[in-house]
């Protein structure tokens, strides 16, 4: 048969054959570790620090992290607002919204954040703060592309 051809012989019954699964990193197709992908880098960062405003910060397609803290010194009335927006030109959708309620005193709430949105063509992620006493401050990473190709930081090629 032309699928034995190279062999010297025909493969019979008794022919074993063991196949060789191979597990390494470098057979899956990633040579570096996950966490090591996602490494903060000079290069990669892009830092943002918004206040009583709305500023888009990714504006590009792919996968980014989205990590840092929202600072907001309370009043004592009144309530305040910092979130995250998604947008696709037409219609805006609030995706995390923290509320800082006014107590009886002044007071300082810090609230930490860390997670990965996607964006697609024509799709923008803002910061927002309705108050000037109240800010997000961050970073974005793109740590994929839109198709999921695994983005290194900046200035690593792996061996």
């Amino acid at each position: 048969m032309p699928s034995q051809e190279g062999f010297g012989f025909d493969l019979m019954a008794q022919n074993v054959i063991v196949p060789i699964v191979d597990l390494t990193s470098a057979a899956e197709g990633s040579t570096v570790p996950q966490n090591l992908q996602t490494a903060f880098a000079f290069g990669s960062q892009t830092p943002f620090d918004v206040s009583n405003t709305s500023t888009d910060i990714i504006n590009n397609t792919g996968f980014y992290r989205v990590f840092g803290a929202i600072n907001c010194r309370t009043l004592t009335s009144g309530t305040q607002i910092a979130k995250f927006d998604m947008s696709n030109g037409l219609s805006t959708k609030s995706l995390v919204i923290y509320t800082f309620a006014a107590t009886n005193t002044e007071s300082h709430d810090t609230e930490l954040y860390d997670f990965v949105v996607f964006l697609k063509a024509g799709e923008t992620f803002a910061a927002v703060s309705d108050s000037s006493t109240c800010s997000l401050q961050g970073s974005t990473r793109q740590i994929a592309d839109v198709n999921g190709v695994l983005v290194n930081p900046s200035g690593f090629s792996p061996q």
